[in-house]
Formats: structure tokens, sequence, C-alpha cells
């Protein structure tokens, strides 16, 4: 059975978003999407409690800020805080058994987008590159990354960053069903991605959402 992921969204958990997991939650539905990962940043705390709600639509995952770049971290047990080196919160991702992707690694534009001989230092030790991000600005910069992606074997996942439920399901993977990070890695190989870049007015909802949680 070929199910439609989601791998990247964020709640209102995130500073840069107002969506609820009920509005994910009627977004996927919406949109027929069957898995979707919560990847808020430097927090698990919306994606838990998705999880508990609707155990089996949701997957724990956080989007996490090292000091090289951000990385997305799938089948979280326990919260990574931001702001350390890559390669001090690499082992404590294996420790919990995750299946561990990079970003909009060649993103310009981000604050989170890594340097190349950054990324090469970690190649052993992640599974995946997201060679596809809908709110990349360019899309030259997704292919820079399908494109290491590629020429250094690793896995290959996609995702919209949706911030607002009409984001949601923008790309997508199609892909067999999973249950665990082991058997989720196994189904990526027979992925179909479907990516679609959004409309680059959707990054004024994001600076919306700072404004309205800003301290009074």
């Amino acid at each position: 059975m070929s199910i439609n992921v989601e791998l990247h969204c964020h709640t209102n958990q995130s500073s840069d978003s107002l969506m609820t997991i009920a509005q994910l939650f009627k977004a996927c539905e919406k949109q027929q999407i069957h898995k979707v990962a919560i990847t808020d940043h430097n927090s698990i705390k919306a994606a838990q409690t998705a999880v508990r709600e609707y155990p089996h639509i949701f997957i724990i995952g956080e989007e996490i800020m090292t000091k090289q770049g951000e990385i997305l971290a799938y089948f979280m047990r326990e919260e990574i805080p931001g702001g350390y080196n890559a390669k001090e919160i690499l082992p404590e991702l294996h420790a919990q058994g995750v299946f561990i992707s990079v970003s909009h690694p060649f993103d310009r534009y981000r604050k989170g987008h890594w340097l190349e001989a950054n990324l090469l230092q970690i190649l052993d030790q992640i599974d995946a590159i997201e060679t596809f991000n809908s709110r990349c600005l360019l899309n030259q910069d997704n292919r820079k990354a399908s494109s290491f992606a590629k020429q250094h074997h690793l896995l290959e996942t996609i995702g919209s960053d949706a911030h607002t439920p009409r984001e949601v399901g923008k790309s997508y993977l199609r892909m067999p069903d999973f249950q665990d990070a082991e058997s989720f890695k196994i189904a990526l190989q027979d992925a179909k991605s479907y990516p679609r870049l959004s409309a680059p007015w959707f990054h004024l909802f994001s600076l919306y959402a700072k404004w309205k949680k800003r301290p009074k």
C-alpha cells in the first residue's frame, strides 16, 4: 500500500507559524496526505501532542538549528535543543534511533543553510538530504541539493516546509507505508516525488507570526 507523506511542517509551536494541530490535521485530510512529520524549530512538544491525538497520521520530528545549519530528525523520542555544533548532537540523535536529513542545505537566503565543506564533514552520520523545499526562493538551490545527494549516494527527502494550512502537501512523497525510522528508510528507497514551489509571499505569513508573537 502506497501513501502520501509530507515531511516538513511547522505548527504554532514554532515562532514563525500560527498553524494549530487541528488546522494541520484538516489540511492533511483536504490534500489527502496520509502521514505528516511535524518538524517545529528546536521543539517536539506539538508533535508529541499531535501523535497522542492522531497516532496514525503524525510523526514526531524536529528541525534543529545547529551552528553549521539546520537538521531534520524524524521519529524523535526526546527533544534536542538548538545552538550546538552538529557533531555534538548527531550522536544523541543516533542514540534515539532517528532518521536524519538536512534541511534546505543550499538555500542561500535561509539562515539555516549549510556550507558544503561543513556538510561533507557529517556525510557518514546522516541518512538523507532534503533535495526539494517548497519555500526555497530559487529552485537552483534545490537542484544543487539534489545533485549533492546523488553524488554522495544519499537518500532524498522533500517537503513543503509548511507554516500555513494552504502550504500543506505542496511537496510530498508517494511511498510504501512505514511504522518507524527503520521501515521509513527502506520505504524511502521506493518513493516518488511530487515537488512544487510555494509562492514567495508565503514567507510574509511567517513574518506576521513572528510579529504577532513578539513580546508586548
